[in-house]
């Protein structure tokens, strides 16, 4: 097989984004980003973006796993280092990622490093497969992250 010398052959990272649909790895973090920005926060009448907690720079692609799923980080902003609500930020932004995207993913989500008094122990419940399930099962929480995550009408 010959290659001309302006043909690219997609290789690793590259070749999973273009098999998801992707032009390259900007592509998939503009939209996990869009995706993200019409969170609302539970408290204020506005969205995460409007109150710079998720921000296009915080979203990261990583390379994929060993059995070839892409990675995406991403790092959120609590608007204060005691926000009581930052689990819960972490679990709207979980849910509506993996709601959006159309295939298998796995993300990775962290407060900021240096942004909150408990990041350590948020970053680990918002990362626990068993714990977001436990949450996502009980019926007020669900109900919160439902009013959070769903699209404007």
């Amino acid at each position: 097989m010959s290659l001309n010398s302006n043909e690219a052959v997609d290789m690793g990272e590259d070749a999973l984004l273009k098999e998801l649909g992707y032009k390259n790895a900007t592509d998939l973090q503009e939209t996990v980003y869009d995706c993200l920005r019409t969170i609302r926060d539970p408290e204020k009448p506005s969205t995460l973006e409007d109150l710079n907690v998720i921000y296009e720079d915080g979203i990261f692609v990583m390379p994929p796993t060993k059995s070839n799923v892409s990675v995406v980080r991403i790092e959120f902003n609590p608007t204060v280092p005691h926000c009581s609500l930052a689990t819960l930020i972490g679990l709207c932004i979980r849910v509506k990622v993996e709601r959006s995207l159309p295939h298998n993913i796995k993300l990775d989500i962290f407060i900021k490093k240096g942004t909150h008094n408990t990041e350590e122990e948020i970053n680990k419940q918002i990362n626990d497969k068993e714990r977001i399930a436990a949450a996502m099962e009980n019926p007020n929480l669900r109900e919160l992250v439902e009013n959070c995550i769903k699209d404007e009408e």
